[in-house]
């Protein structure tokens, strides 16, 4: 089905505000590693988490699932998160940002209410749990909390959205107790992110329990460990995937193991190892697969994509290993520029790609695919 040019015109630009929304975001954490820089007039710093994972991946998110929709409306939804992005660089943290970032969360569930009357399931359930997950993140934010005390909702945005992805890719080869265990690991991880705000002390662990129940749903489940064994484009989502699977395992045991932290050491390792290890990595591997499907501009798999993924990992495991638990504060912020750095190299890779393949084939177009979880 060839996308209607009029939409196209209208998704390059929101797909444009979330790529703003990443250049800051990584210029922000520049900022936070204390590097000599100059500091616009807006408190950048204080807006990096959301930037990164509302302005960002939630624009991205909000664009795929408007397209899969097919509705010009839903495009409200990701032009939003957008739009906010942009506010927050302007002006930091003011209202009218979190109301913008709360209406494009309203957005984003009202999408998921026309897809559920389509078709229903467990997967799309856990798709408007992380978009539920959004919108209580920003209602908190509006209501007084920092950051830092809803982290969890953001993980449960990212974590729950990524594994209803991956729960619709599995399910015809899922066996009997697939889904019900798919359920149960569900429950768990919003039991523990409600009760992470109403008893942090225990709530935090009782989330980190979910993570760690889901991330073994996708360990056991998802097609990843047989495509492992291929190569090409499915082997670099496989090897992306189980990576990012690893990382997210560290930070449930991070918060099921010593509970909740807001500064520091732990909680840096805690939140790039979902955000960065996790959640980035699954960007990168899917990028071949989300470009087309929203821009209907072809970026063909090529191996030197392993560079920047390498990188992201190698980097991210310094940072926690040597930066956060040993002290060494020198190798923690090299390894945060390296972070950077990755995620730079990848943009790198993915605009050379799709421009040599645009030249080669101006008129290919793309099957529509699920947003960070890829085929």
């Amino acid at each position: 089905m060839t996308a209607r040019p009029g939409r196209l015109r209208w998704r390059a630009p929101v797909l444009a505000t979330g790529g703003f929304a990443l250049l800051t975001g990584l210029y922000a954490a520049l900022l936070l590693l204390d590097l000599p820089l100059p500091a616009p007039s807006a408190p950048l710093e204080q807006v990096h988490g959301p930037l990164m994972v509302l302005g960002f991946v939630g624009t991205l998110v909000a664009l795929e699932r408007a397209v899969a929709l097919g509705s010009r409306w839903a495009l409200l939804a990701p032009a939003c998160s957008g739009v906010a992005a942009l506010t927050l660089v302007l002006t930091g943290p003011t209202l009218a940002a979190r109301l913008l970032l709360m209406l494009a969360a309203v957005l984003l569930l009202l999408i998921y209410r026309r897809l559920w009357q389509r078709q229903p399931g467990p997967a799309l359930l856990a798709q408007g749990l992380g978009a539920f997950a959004w919108y209580a993140a920003t209602l908190l934010w509006l209501a007084g909390a920092t950051v830092p005390e809803f982290v969890p909702w953001l993980a449960t945005f990212v974590v729950a959205t990524i594994a209803g992805e991956r729960l619709e890719l599995a399910h015809l080869a899922l066996p009997r107790y697939g889904v019900p265990w798919f359920g149960a690991a569900l429950g768990a991880l919003t039991a523990g992110v409600t009760a992470s705000t109403l008893w942090p002390g225990v709530g935090a662990q009782l989330f980190g329990v979910g993570l760690l129940a889901t991330v073994g749903w996708l360990v056991v489940h998802d097609v990843a460990r047989r495509t492992a064994r291929s190569v090409g484009l499915p082997r670099y989502v496989a090897v992306g995937l189980l990576a990012g699977y690893a990382w997210l395992a560290l930070a449930g045991l991070l918060w099921a193991g010593a509970g909740p932290a807001t500064t520091g050491p732990r909680y840096d390792a805690t939140l790039h190892a979902v955000f960065l290890g996790f959640t980035m990595s699954m960007i990168f591997v899917h990028a071949p697969v989300i470009l087309p499907a929203v821009l209907r501009r072809p970026l063909p798999y090529h191996p030197w994509l392993y560079a920047p993924l390498a990188l992201l990992h190698a980097s991210l495991l310094a940072r926690v290993v040597v930066g956060d638990a040993l002290g060494v504060r020198p190798v923690w912020v090299v390894a945060g520029v390296l972070n950077v750095l990755s995620v730079l190299a990848f943009l790198a890779c993915v605009l050379i790609g799709a421009g040599s393949a645009g030249r080669a084939r101006p008129r290919s177009v793309a099957p529509a695919a699920p947003a960070l979880a890829g085929r």
